[in-house]
């Protein structure tokens, strides 16, 4: 790796060709299957410039082309992996990496390329990029909690299938929100044990309660074996949303969203608001983790992306616990940095 760095630097030119393959090969690793046309338009290249990167990439055993498509290789895998440090660092990724947690005061900090807001491809990049974090902290027997939200359902998709672990169990970290089912907490916790061969326990109550309902549930015993579990859980994995756009999911009324305005917020996790300073506003009724829950629990992953987010992610960090871990996008990062 040390020689590549010096011949990078002898050769700088070398670092864009660098920067352009392995982002083709990510590609590939990606969408199993893909073809050059769709490369093509991914990358914003000429179809002409991608045939010539796969019939590079092919001659070196980095993939293989059929009529089925194209497959990343087990070299072309393990060329990913050695290679995303350098390939990080020659980008600047990994210098806003270090920008970035000690501007949020974070543990970790992950960027990948792209925009969310612009890019599909960056959206699986970044639930990839997450999967490889949380399969990496993964033991037996250990307790993970998951939201939901289209973000968190990429991760399920993109973790390996594995069952090199023993009793893992994920556990919804809260009720149903909206009408989209697939998109929920408890589908998403049983796609992950469904991936990693363990068990899961779900949470079917509504995400938001009546006063009446809500002092009902606490005292369910299903409810309270929710909420020991999740004093238990090592991982809890969770996105960030806007006030406003988290609001309208829950087809909060014009009087809601007008009490959420008044009182400036500005980010979303867990059923609480925040506003820019981090402090909660609002918190609605439900069942599910507790701020007081996260501090401690080792690893908090937060995982959201676009430049739209930012004002997000500036919002909830102010106050979120110095254990969490961002996995995020380029496109977040830049709005984060420079303003």
């Amino acid at each position: 790796m040390e020689l590549l760095k010096a011949q990078l630097k002898l050769m700088p030119e070398w670092n864009a060709m660098l920067q352009q393959r392995y982002q083709i090969l990510q590609t590939i690793a990606l969408s199993k299957g893909i073809g050059r046309r769709s490369v093509a338009e991914l990358l914003d290249l000429s179809e002409r410039e991608i045939r010539k990167e796969f019939d590079q990439l092919r001659t070196q055993g980095n993939i293989i082309v059929s009529r089925d498509g194209t497959e990343i290789t087990e070299l072309g895998t393990y060329l990913l992996t050695e290679l995303k440090p350098l390939v990080d660092e020659w980008s600047g990724r990994h210098e806003k990496e270090q920008v970035l947690r000690n501007l949020l005061s974070l543990q970790e900090v992950h960027i990948v390329p792209g925009n969310s807001d612009e890019s599909v491809q960056t959206q699986t990049l970044l639930a990839s990029e997450a999967a490889r974090f949380i399969f990496s902290k993964l033991e037996s027997r250990m307790i993970t909690a998951v939201t939901g939200g289209s973000t968190i359902a990429k991760i399920a998709e993109q973790l390996p299938s594995s069952s090199k672990f023993q009793q893992l169990q994920f556990v919804a970290a809260r009720g149903g929100i909206g009408k989209d089912v697939q998109l929920q907490a408890n589908t998403i916790a049983s796609m992950f044990a469904q991936k990693l061969n363990g068990s899961y326990k779900t949470l079917y109550i509504p995400d938001t309660l009546s006063e009446s309902a809500y002092e009902a549930m606490k005292a369910e015993p299903f409810v309270q074996e929710m909420m020991d579990l999740y004093e238990q859980m090592s991982i809890l994995v969770h996105g960030i949303g806007d006030a406003t756009e988290m609001a309208r999911r829950r087809n909060s009324t014009a009087e809601d969203l007008k009490f959420l305005k008044e009182r400036q917020a500005v980010s979303e996790a867990f059923g609480y608001y925040f506003n820019a300073k981090g402090e909660v506003v609002h918190r609605i009724r439900t069942i599910g983790v507790q701020l007081e829950q996260l501090e401690q629990t080792p690893y908090i992953v937060a995982v959201a992306g676009g430049a739209q987010k930012a004002q997000a992610l500036q919002s909830y960090f102010q106050q979120a616990p110095r254990q969490s871990v961002l996995i995020t996008d380029e496109g977040a990062a830049d709005q984060l940095i420079h303003h």
